[in-house]
């Protein structure tokens, strides 16, 4: 028992701890705009990792002499496209997505069990009499029964639409020409700040000659659009609550 109130009061500390710190850190912004973040090298910030995909087996450069066409090569004149590390296009985000969905499942079941011994090798009189409780009666040892019944339903409604467009860097340049590119952009408007990245693998081919590229055309893409503030801390359930849902198995 004493054991268990440790353990208890440990997990409770923790999480008191833990709850003091977000606070803490919500009470420093009192008053004030949430901070921006530095520009930075994407390559430097903490947990990136460069992109590891399968590639096809390289093949030799061949050089043709007196001739303006190189094997293997995309195109035949230079243009202003983005296509090597730290060069810059636009993404053009549109996406309209709905989804509706509808569950419902009923399910019951009733059981009913009776044993009884009337007769048994003549045992069922005087004998059994003193072997059973008072009251018990021989045709009617055992009578069980039980009634299980369960209905859910579920259903979901989304609708999501976002339009704008983002500039992304080009971060990394893989043997098959294809490019990783990374975009980060902060909107703040008043007390609250907006928050876009997106991340992905692109095509050279798949940059229209505006340099300009559809999220579509992103292979892997990882599209965040968020933000933080006094509305984001609003719209939030207290730690309190939070916790509550999580522990609690009922």
């Amino acid at each position: 028992m004493t054991a268990r109130l440790i353990r208890f009061a440990m997990i409770a500390t923790a999480a008191t701890s833990l709850t003091a710190c977000g606070a803490a850190s919500r009470i420093a912004d009192i008053g004030k705009a949430p901070e921006m973040s530095n520009i930075q090298d994407p390559q430097a910030k903490a947990g990136y990792q460069p992109v590891s995909l399968p590639m096809p087996t390289p093949l030799p450069t061949e050089r043709n002499p007196n001739s303006l066409w190189r094997t293997g090569a995309k195109a035949f004149f230079k243009d202003q496209r983005a296509a090597k590390v730290g060069d810059i296009l636009t993404i053009n985000i549109s996406i309209a997505d709905q989804a509706k969905l509808s569950n419902e499942s009923k399910r019951s079941r009733a059981n009913t069990e009776k044993a009884g011994m009337p007769n048994l090798f003549g045992l069922e009189g005087d004998t059994l009499n003193r072997v059973l409780p008072s009251g018990a009666s021989a045709s009617s040892l055992v009578n069980l029964s039980s009634d299980t019944s369960n209905d859910g339903k579920g259903s979901v409604d989304r609708n999501e639409k976002i339009e704008l467009k983002v500039a992304a860097l080009v971060t990394q340049t893989l043997p098959n020409g294809n490019l990783v590119i990374q975009g980060h952009q902060e909107v703040r408007v008043n007390y609250e700040l907006r928050d876009l990245q997106i991340h992905g693998v692109i095509r050279p081919e798949d940059i229209t000659a505006q340099n300009t590229i559809s999220y579509e055309k992103i292979a892997e893409a990882r599209i965040s659009y968020g933000g933080r503030g006094q509305i984001t801390d609003v719209q939030q359930p207290r730690y309190g609550q939070q916790l509550y849902d999580i522990i609690m198995p009922f």
